[in-house]
């Protein structure tokens, strides 16, 4: 699973604004989502910023005082434009855009851009950063994308926050959170599987909590003990939650914790998706450092003069292999 966060997607526009036409007048995001790679584009290079309709109908977006005038364009000259999105897939999308801007018939220069594109979808754009093959997903849109159908959601920590220690109390306080709990985020697309270690016996509150929010899904997943401190004492949290990923047909699980995302992700052999750390957590390369990691550290009792030189030639080739990509893909752009 592919995942780029939105300190990724920043990260790359800084890199790529060298590579991008220079003496551009105006960046023109594609709404919705290319609105905010358009938005820090433009902040980079202090330029006047607007959507696809601005565009054509001639006007751009209202700044603060600090830029002035310098945030202004002339649109009866040729100027100089950017069309950007986040990402290109089926490059639908881009086609309608280049149509709608077509048909306006306007005296400009025009590029078409995305910061990342699949490996069908770069052709609809003459500026791409990053080829990224499917499946994948966005932090700015995980939450409302197709994918959740075919997803498990962890509830506390994911969708609303977690009961702080005088809430857990598995009695009235815990009660209470579960009917008042504030949603962090509502999903506009069904959730295929709601996976909790909330107990059964607040089976019926955590269902008209999710009511009441307007959060649908398919199924309700939670752990049958008679009280908190049995499930405690299980220790199995992460299990549980790795039995259920790997029983149902979802590609991706969405969990809160750290600590049980890695495990999630050793026991069940499919990517997590971490809300804590921000980080999409692939079981091949989860294992892939696990394991030479762990022959590292027992070498390095044995021999730690060569367990260092062994690591250092791993990262030599991490190195290597990133910088074929990195040149790759400028070889593609041209």
């Amino acid at each position: 699973m592919n995942y780029r966060s939105v300190t990724d997607l920043n990260n790359a526009i800084k890199s790529w604004v060298s590579e991008l036409p220079e003496d551009l007048n105006l960046v023109v995001g594609i709404p919705r989502s290319g609105l905010l790679a358009a938005s820090l584009l433009a902040l980079y290079l202090n330029l006047p910023l607007t959507d696809v309709s601005g565009l054509c109908e001639n006007r751009v977006l209202a700044t603060g005082r600090r830029f002035g005038r310098e945030n202004s364009i002339d649109f009866s000259k040729n100027n100089k434009i950017l069309v950007l999105d986040d990402s290109v897939n089926s490059g639908m999308q881009m086609a309608e855009v280049k149509a709608r801007v077509e048909a306006a018939k306007l005296p400009h220069q025009i590029y078409y851009a995305a910061v990342y594109a699949s490996p069908y979808g770069h052709r609809y754009v003459d500026y791409w950063y990053e080829i990224i093959d499917n499946p994948r997903c966005f932090e700015w849109n995980v939450m409302h994308h197709d994918i959740l159908t075919r997803s498990c959601v962890d509830i506390d920590g994911v969708l609303c926050p977690d009961p702080t220690s005088e809430e857990n109390d598995d009695g009235e306080r815990y009660k209470q959170f579960l009917v008042n709990a504030k949603p962090l985020v509502v999903p506009t697309k069904p959730i295929g599987w709601l996976v909790t270690c909330r107990l059964e016996k607040y089976r019926e509150l955590t269902e008209e909590w999710l009511r009441r929010h307007g959060i649908n899904y398919h199924q309700l997943v939670m752990m049958d003990f008679p009280d908190k401190e049995s499930r405690i004492a299980s220790g199995s949290h992460a299990k549980f939650k790795a039995e259920v990923y790997k029983l149902v047909s979802a590609d991706l699980f969405i969990e809160s914790s750290y600590d049980q995302a890695r495990q999630i992700v050793q026991l069940s052999g499919k990517p997590v998706l971490c809300i804590e750390t921000n980080q999409m957590m692939n079981p091949n390369i989860l294992i892939d450092y696990y394991s030479r990691g762990k022959k590292l550290a027992s070498e390095a009792l044995d021999n730690p003069v060569k367990a260092s030189a062994k690591l250092l030639r791993f990262s030599k080739r991490k190195f290597s292999t990133l910088r074929y990509k990195f040149l790759a893909r400028k070889k593609k752009r041209g």
